[in-house]
């Protein structure tokens, strides 16, 4: 799998990290999960490398990022678990059918089209980045009512029903695209279903959880790892603390601040997934 110096190249094995830290931080910060920032990196370094081995590397690290990131925001007390925990065990039997799927549909005209959704939404978020508070009544809802750990309130409103359809979706794109599905999971936690920015990023990382451990568990069976795991363990080791790091700044950046970081991560992850299908 590419340059085979990755064990003993210290360079190398300081890039890997560093990389790590920096979509820990900013994946916990957004709640995607930071595969927007590892994969074009992995890219780089390993341009001989089979997309499947790519993709076990960054559903791994999603996972792990996602893991730790979530332990932050539970002590900070902004995990929507009420909802969170239907929407999670949603978007398993989705990321299964996605990783099915991938054997029937071209990829490449997928990616092609999911990116260009990716930047038009983005298009849209920037331009009119007003954030859902809740106040609106929706059918099928449910009041919604968290304190963190400062005492801030949040009350929002819920279609719990709704919820659990489009986790199914984003489990499914995921699993097609080899994504966390956090990339469309803020987005609809704060446009669809009302909740409160902050929430929403803390909430998505939960929800993380169970699809990263999803795609780890394929890939784990299919023995990918044995090949790979060198590369995995050192960005971990800066993911797992750069984790840290974004659920700490979280509270301390304004919502607006939230979904400009978001946007750029949409574009980015849009353009990659256009870029890619082209160079096929």
């Amino acid at each position: 799998m590419g340059n085979p110096q990755f064990l003993t190249g210290t360079a190398l094995t300081f890039i890997l990290v560093a990389v790590g830290f920096l979509a820990g931080s900013y994946g916990t910060l957004v709640g995607i999960g930071g595969a927007v920032i590892l994969t074009p990196v992995l890219l780089i370094l390993y341009p001989e490398a089979r997309p499947e081995a790519l993709t076990s590397i960054t559903m791994g690290i999603v996972f792990l990022n996602a893991l730790s990131g979530t332990t932050a925001y539970a002590r900070q007390g902004r995990i929507d678990y009420r909802n969170g925990i239907y929407f999670a065990l949603a978007t398993v039997p989705g990321t299964i059918f996605g990783v099915w799927t991938l054997h029937y549909i071209p990829q490449k005209v997928f990616s092609l089209i999911f990116g260009t959704v990716l930047l038009i939404f983005s298009a849209l978020i920037w331009l009119r980045p007003k954030i859902g508070t809740g106040a609106v009544t929706v059918p099928g809802g449910g009041n919604t009512c968290l304190t963190d750990r400062t005492g801030e309130k949040f009350v929002y409103t819920c279609n719990r029903p709704l919820g659990i359809m489009l986790s199914f979706i984003v489990g499914f794109v995921a699993g097609l695209l080899g994504i966390g599905g956090g990339i469309i999971h803020v987005p609809m936690l704060i446009y669809v279903l009302c909740f409160p920015a902050h929430i929403a990023t803390a909430t998505s990382h939960f929800i993380l959880v169970f699809t990263g451990l999803t795609g780890t568990l394929t890939h784990a069976a299919s023995g990918t790892y044995s090949k790979v795991w060198p590369i995995l363990l050192w960005i971990a080791v800066g993911v797992i603390p750069g984790a840290q790091v974004g659920a700490w700044l979280s509270p301390k950046i304004k919502s607006l601040i939230l979904m400009r970081l978001l946007v750029l991560a949409l574009v980015l992850a849009g353009v990659r997934l256009i870029v890619v299908s082209l160079l096929k």
